[in-house]
């Protein structure tokens, strides 16, 4: 079950980026011990660019 905060998360990544629920989900999959890796995992798969992955730090850290 996911948090209210990470499903904040999700819809930001869905709907400002068009990350679809599927990549995310995939990308879940593989990090699945630790979620704090989402970001980096979805940069590292080609799904953000670093300026995307920047935005991305900036609205976890609010």
């Amino acid at each position: 079950m996911l948090s209210t905060r990470q499903s904040e998360f999700i819809s930001f990544l869905e709907k400002h980026f068009g990350i679809s629920i599927a990549a995310i989900d995939l990308a879940l999959r593989d990090i699945e011990d630790c979620p704090s890796l989402l970001p980096m995992t979805l940069w590292q798969y080609g799904l953000v660019n670093i300026s995307q992955l920047d935005e991305i730090f900036d609205w976890l850290e609010s």
